[in-house]
């Protein structure tokens, strides 16, 4: 087995034994990863690995969107920033103005940061 499939594996398995929250955080930190690559990529001006990493930002925005549970109050805000990050992303991708795409990332590593952040305290709040 080469590396790239042991690599699969793992993720295959973190995401099959992940909480809920997990899963979350693993979705948060992907998208940053995504939009990180495609800020690299823009930056060597290289459109179309920076498009790949945008449309995969973008669907895991919408996989976000997904899994919104709108009994609570929360949902809503989360929607409606979600929204704007998408909007952003496609501003961005219309101008090539990677301010926009410096935000959208801004939001990415924060939430992936409080997220875990979250994660953590809920592991922490359950062992005792």
């Amino acid at each position: 087995m080469n590396a790239l499939n042991y690599q699969q594996q793992y993720v295959k398995t973190k995401v099959e034994t992940a909480s809920p929250g997990e899963l979350t955080l693993l979705l948060y930190e992907e998208l940053y990863r995504k939009l990180n690559m495609a800020k690299v990529h823009f930056l060597k001006n290289q459109q179309t690995e920076t498009l790949e990493r945008i449309h995969g930002a973008s669907s895991i925005l919408y996989e976000l969107l997904g899994t919104l549970n709108f009994d609570y109050e929360i949902s809503g805000q989360l929607r409606d920033l979600y929204m704007f990050y998408l909007r952003q992303l496609n501003a961005f991708v219309i101008e090539k103005d990677i301010e926009l795409l410096e935000q959208v990332l801004e939001f990415a590593q924060g939430f992936a940061l409080t997220w875990k952040e979250a994660v953590q305290i809920a592991k922490t709040t359950r062992g005792n």
